[in-house]
């Protein structure tokens, strides 16, 4: 058998002193190794808070730590009112001319169909949006706005001068000019 019992021990014909010197020192011995995992434990705790790497990442905006909200970079001054941007490439969406701050553009509401559709550029004066915006993926032609063209600026956006962020050698297709 490979655990002692009572009736082992016993056997053994140990004095009741050995006995409480035995479990004395198993205590003890048990006490100090507990002691030792929860120092060893709390050390390593401090060491990795102290060596956190919370994915802080260099950009152009400069170095951002993920665990730290950082206050926002101010508004870009967007032109009030414009004559429609020049398309730099075939297919380019077009460029928004003019301020959308305050636009709702909801599942409830598109505050660009206000002027842009068919129905409303005219006495409006602004571009009408593309036909293609009247068309689904399966190329039926419906009535009013598909449901993929509804959110305009997941394609449009308004222009800012922010300066040259990263050198670019981008050159227009020679036939839009």
């Amino acid at each position: 058998m490979c655990c002692l019992n009572f009736q082992s021990i016993l056997n053994m014909k140990m004095s009741l002193k050995s006995i409480q010197k035995l479990v004395t020192a198993l205590l003890v011995t048990s006490a100090l190794a507990v002691a030792h995992a929860q120092e060893t434990s709390d050390t390593a705790d401090a060491e990795a808070t102290n060596n956190v790497n919370s994915g802080g990442q260099v950009s152009l905006r400069g170095l951002t730590e993920l665990d730290v909200t950082r206050k926002p970079d101010p508004f870009k001054r967007v032109i009030r009112d414009r004559s429609p941007y020049v398309s730099d490439y075939v297919y380019q969406p077009p460029l928004v001319p003019h301020k959308i701050r305050g636009y709702e553009i909801s599942t409830n509401a598109n505050k660009c169909l206000s002027c842009h559709s068919f129905k409303r550029a005219v006495e409006s004066g602004a571009t009408k949006i593309s036909v293609t915006h009247y068309v689904t993926r399966e190329g039926l032609v419906l009535s009013d706005v598909s449901p993929r063209r509804y959110f305009c600026l997941q394609c449009h956006v308004t222009q800012a001068n922010t300066g040259t962020l990263i050198d670019n050698t981008f050159k227009p297709v020679d036939s839009l000019q």
